[in-house]
């Protein structure tokens, strides 16, 4: 273990990130183009995500204690700390880039959130397609469907958020 596993458990974590993002945009880009029959999917796929995430933190807070240790810093110092600490060469600039990278998919992954969350919200309100009072079994069940997967993918796009990474980078929760 060093700071050579941490920078790859970093690298992981971010290509997570990276394919998270790519999970919300494609799910908007469905629901724009009107193919709510793909929200299950999407969901399903950003599910996923998460899922190897957890793993992937995990991963790199074990390193991150590890490089901690050998540095002479608490086991549970941020990633702001880490560089601050790290000594001289090349990994205070190899940790830096890894913060800056890490906050930057932050952000975009809350502006996709937010943004998927709005998209799902207007869908979510218009009527369902024929409409008419007349009753409909298989309307009514293709609805039903439709706005749990609304629902689902809400939800979804709502645990996107990374707050634990956030603390991990800059040892504070907003």
């Amino acid at each position: 273990m060093g700071a050579g596993d941490l920078s790859a458990a970093l690298w992981q974590e971010r290509r997570q990130l990276e394919l998270l993002l790519f999970r919300l945009e494609t799910q908007r880009l469905h629901v724009l183009a009107g193919n709510l029959k793909w929200l299950g999917f999407t969901a399903s796929e950003m599910e996923s995500v998460l899922d190897r995430m957890r793993f992937e933190a995990l991963a790199r807070s074990v390193e991150s204690a590890a490089v901690a240790a050998e540095w002479g810093l608490p086991a549970q110092a941020p990633l702001v700390g880490l560089v601050a600490g790290a000594p001289p060469g090349a990994w205070p600039e190899v940790l830096q880039d890894h913060l800056e990278g890490l906050r930057e998919l932050l952000r975009q992954l809350g502006d996709a959130a937010r943004a998927n969350e709005d998209t799902l919200r207007r869908v979510d309100r218009q009527p369902a397609a024929g409409a008419s009072g007349e009753t409909d079994t298989a309307g009514d069940l293709d609805h039903l469907t439709t706005a749990g997967n609304i629902e689902r993918a809400m939800a979804v796009t709502r645990r996107t958020t990374q707050p634990l990474l956030e603390n991990y980078l800059d040892g504070t929760l907003d």
